[in-house]
C-alpha cells in the first residue's frame, strides 16, 4: 500500500491549505486515517484522525481551525487547514491503518502505513 500526500506549500499566516492523501496499491480494508506533523527538531505528533465511520479527533492546537475528512470509495483523506499560524509549519505525514488477514493463522491484525510528507510553511 502506498500513500501519496499532496497539497503542501507556502502560505501567509491566516491563510488556508488543503492536504490530500490517497492510498493505492493492492486492495485493503483501511480503518483509520490520520495526519501527523513534524516540525524541525521536534517529534512527530498527531494532528487529526478519522475512523471509517467518520468519527474524528484533533490535537488541541488545531481544534476549530483544521478539519479532516475522507472518501472511503477513493481510500483518500483530506485535511482542510484554515487560519494557519507560523507554528503550523511542519512536514505533514499521512497515516493509514489497514485490517489484514494472516493467511496462516486466519487472524486479522492491524498494519500501519506511512506516506512521504508534504511540507507546509506558514510565514508571519
Amino acid at each position: 500500500v502506498q500513500l501519496q500526500a499532496s497539497g503542501g506549500g507556502l502560505v501567509e499566516a491566516g491563510g488556508s491549505l488543503r492536504l490530500s492523501c490517497v492510498a493505492s496499491g493492492r486492495p485493503v480494508n483501511i480503518t483509520n486515517m490520520a495526519w501527523y506533523r513534524q516540525a524541525p527538531g521536534k517529534q512527530r505528533r498527531l494532528v487529526a484522525g478519522i475512523n471509517n465511520s467518520g468519527g474524528t479527533n484533533y490535537a488541541d492546537s488545531v481544534q476549530g481551525r483544521f478539519s479532516i475528512s475522507r472518501d472511503n470509495a477513493k481510500n483518500a483523506a483530506y485535511l482542510q487547514m484554515n487560519s494557519l499560524k507560523p507554528e503550523d509549519t511542519a512536514v505533514y505525514h499521512c497515516n493509514a491503518a489497514s485490517r489484514e488477514l494472516d493467511a496462516g493463522s486466519q487472524r486479522y491484525y492491524a498494519q500501519n502505513h506511512w506516506g512521504k510528507g508534504t511540507l507546509v510553511t506558514v510565514s508571519s
